[in-house]
């Protein structure tokens, strides 16, 4: 890292479609920059966690007032790469895939992004963070000096989530086919973009990176590159 890298600590925003390879490439770009990571999509994820424990998710978007109790009742907290929800460590239950197919009608609802919204800002504000999601360069950090959008197929991302959920059961049966999960993909897809609140789209500014064919270690080699070109510009 030169001089001006270590000196100048920057925003990077990366946000993206469903299983693009955000959040992984987040962590280790992280890492390598000696920045602080914020996994914002994992925020959302806890709180669908909660609605689905709670069997609630059908009500948060029907009655107002029940959301802003269930809110105000509902503390999410990032610690390094674990997630408390409620002071209760969930990192692997969030991964679900029930969680992963209700989160995007949680993070739909106006008032459960605006509570999020507000500490997503604070962990960022002091820069030198790798922050990744939906809308973190065109709502939450829009002044961000470095905006990534990724995409990939949604065959070959269907591929990489089934390969995470293999390795995350024991026995290494994932619970559910290659082609349902990518199936899944796609409906989430279209729900993110066709949300009122927030939807998912490219920033104007935003440098489009297509990940179907790069390795992880290619992903991050590649926005390193062009972060280290904005630090020094």
């Amino acid at each position: 890292m030169s001089e001006a890298q270590v000196k100048k600590k920057i925003i990077i925003a990366i946000d993206g479609p469903a299983a693009s390879g955000k959040s992984t490439t987040a962590r280790l770009l992280a890492k390598q920059l000696g920045y602080t990571y914020i996994n914002t999509g994992a925020m959302y994820r806890a709180v669908a966690l909660k609605a689905i424990t709670k069997d609630v998710v059908d009500r948060l978007q029907s009655d107002e007032q029940f959301l802003a109790e269930f809110l105000l009742n509902t503390q999410v907290r990032l610690e390094g790469e674990q997630v408390f929800l409620d002071e209760k460590d969930v990192t692997a239950e969030i991964y679900d895939n029930t969680v992963s197919n209700a989160v995007s009608q949680i993070s739909s609802l106006k008032k459960v992004r605006e509570k999020l919204f507000d500490s997503q800002r604070q962990m960022g504000w002091h820069k030198g963070v790798v922050m990744d999601g939906r809308d973190i360069g065109s709502v939450v950090f829009p002044e961000a000096e470095l905006k990534i959008f990724m995409i990939a197929d949604a065959h070959e991302r269907a591929k990489r989530r089934y390969k995470e959920l293999c390795e995350k059961n024991p026995d290494g049966n994932p619970g559910i086919s290659l082609d349902m999960l990518e199936q899944e993909i796609r409906q989430r897809d279209e729900d993110d973009r066709s949300r009122s609140v927030a939807p998912l789209k490219k920033p104007l500014d935003a440098k489009e990176l297509d990940t179907s064919h790069l390795s992880i270690e290619e992903q991050v080699e590649r926005i390193a590159q062009m972060a280290g070109e904005v630090i020094e510009s």
